[in-house]
């Protein structure tokens, strides 16, 4: 999608166009990422420490990013998604008016 010649993101709009129901902004995957790498970095620093403390340093990043990446782009990334998509889900689900949540007995 473009508007006025320049490429939309993901998440951004030009009043027609919004990004589909269900697909977290690029706001959102990016912060899931970032919690998904960082404690796989640094356990795999951890461990990677206790093995291969003399090797040389791209040797190690090589090691680390070899597992970590895939790790992280095929099990912890989209786990994470999906619980955040659902939790959003049930958010807007309660807000909802008429909701089960939201509804109140007569007296």
């Amino acid at each position: 999608m473009e508007h006025d010649g320049r490429p939309l993101a993901a998440d951004e709009f030009d009043g027609r166009h919004r990004h589909p129901p269900g697909v977290a902004s690029v706001h959102v995957r990016a912060v899931v990422t970032w919690v998904a790498i960082f404690p796989l970095v640094l356990l795999g620093m951890s461990l990677l420490g206790l093995v291969a403390a003399d090797w040389p340093v791209p040797v190690r990043a090589l090691a680390l990013t070899a597992v970590v990446v895939p790790t992280a782009v095929y099990v912890v990334v989209p786990t994470l998604l999906l619980g955040f998509l659902r939790l959003q889900r049930r958010i807007h689900r309660a807000r909802r008016p008429g909701s089960t949540s939201q509804r109140t007995e007569a007296p």
